[in-house]
């Protein structure tokens, strides 16, 4: 394999949302040059998404102690971490760094380029955050490009059937379809078609999963929970459909490409949506999501697949 020629790093803190949908500019960086070391500094479980999709080289963690110094003025720099920023010749940021605090930091050690990128969009502006997060990649000459997040891992064959993936929860309580209402929707859908049901969530989900799955026949119900996302992502791309809410997962599951509905709540649809041809969402009125019914919903996803 040939050297590669120059280095570029990218920070990215932020939940697998936020992560998501910077994955348009990394893979943009990635394309333009396919011949440059890329890296990340993030946050592992997010940052092993782009690395197993191969649009990353290499990956180190944002949680890392001694890189704390680097947000503190006039600091003592940690020498190892001080090399590895040297060692770049471009470094694209999306911290929050409002007093340029880190940045002044790491020109200390480095004559790299540093590009410094909006952390999260500003609602007031209505742009997508997709397109916010590839606008600072324009001082690189970099126009015009994709702004779906897209992933292709390689493929996994646990799943074995037909499986339709269900992730009832979200970070905040106010984007979450009633725990109620989901547990119809499932029954549902198991007596009325033959596929098995995936059920995805995490720690934001508590005992909302066990609650759900206590209700169905458990012989056709897996969980996914907890699960390192490359394997949920492998997952999620062997199934016929998704249902989710407002959340990192429902942005995973779109950028993996498998027929999503995402029940929207009250958040900025404009600005956070998950972005492809094969996303639907549900709008709630008024942003309230006990409106949805569920035979609302069954026949919206009824119409993916």
């Amino acid at each position: 394999m040939a050297e590669k020629r120059g280095k570029i790093l990218v920070i990215r803190g932020g939940a697998i949302g936020d992560f998501i949908l910077t994955l348009p500019a990394i893979t943009a960086l990635r394309q333009t040059f396919p011949d440059t070391h890329l890296e990340l500094l993030a946050y592992p479980r997010v940052a092993e998404l782009a690395h197993a999709a191969g649009i990353v080289d290499a990956f180190r963690s944002i949680e890392a102690r001694p890189l704390a110094r680097f947000f503190a003025r006039k600091a003592e720099l940690d020498d190892a971490w001080s090399e590895f920023f040297e060692s770049f010749n471009v470094i694209v940021s999306y911290l929050f760094d409002p007093d340029d605090i880190f940045k002044t930091n790491v020109a200390r050690v480095t004559k790299a380029q540093f590009i410094q990128a909006q952390h999260r969009p500003d609602e007031l502006q209505n742009v997508h955050a997709t397109a916010v997060f590839l606008k600072p990649l324009e001082r690189l000459a970099i126009f015009g490009a994709d702004s779906i997040p897209r992933l292709t891992l390689p493929q996994n064959d646990e799943l074995s059937g037909q499986w339709l993936a269900f992730h009832p929860g979200s970070g905040s309580e106010t984007k979450n379809w009633p725990e109620e209402n989901w547990i119809e929707l499932l029954r549902t859908v198991l007596q009325r078609r033959s596929a098995n049901i995936l059920l995805v969530g995490g720690e934001a989900e508590g005992t909302r999963l066990d609650r759900i799955v206590s209700t169905l026949p458990r012989d056709r119900v897996q969980l996914a929970r907890n699960l390192p996302l490359p394997t949920l992502a492998q997952m999620l791309a062997q199934c016929r459909a998704f249902a989710g809410h407002d959340s990192g997962i429902t942005h995973l599951a779109a950028a993996v490409d498998v027929p999503s509905l995402c029940l929207w709540g009250p958040t900025k649809q404009s600005i956070w949506r998950p972005l492809g041809a094969n996303v639907r969402l549900l709008m709630a009125p008024n942003g309230d999501l006990a409106s949805l019914d569920a035979p609302l919903v069954l026949a919206t996803l009824d119409q993916l697949f």
